[in-house]
């Protein structure tokens, strides 16, 4: 079994996220499903869209995204109204 420098992936990462004006909040390695886990801030969705999308379309990487909400963002969208109605009623 071959034991690689744990620091490569994550200086690997950087040239992911800082072009799009990204900043690494977190990284850790991890057991299970997923062996890595970033928090990145970027400038704004499509700039996470943009790095999603580029990253799996290599087919040797899979990022699954998640959006983070500040509570001040969750407030505001509390108060945007929303036309919806449950299929079936």
């Amino acid at each position: 079994m071959e034991i690689r420098r744990s620091v490569a992936p994550y200086q690997y990462t950087i040239s992911w996220y800082r072009p799009l004006g990204g900043k690494l909040e977190a990284f850790y390695f991890a057991f299970g499903d997923n062996d890595v886990y970033l928090i990145v801030d970027v400038p704004d969705t499509t700039s996470g869209a943009a790095l999603t999308l580029a990253v799996n379309a290599s087919g040797m990487v899979k990022i699954i995204s998640v959006m983070l909400m500040t509570p001040e963002e969750v407030d505001a969208a509390c108060k945007k109204t929303v036309s919806y109605r449950a299929p079936g009623r």
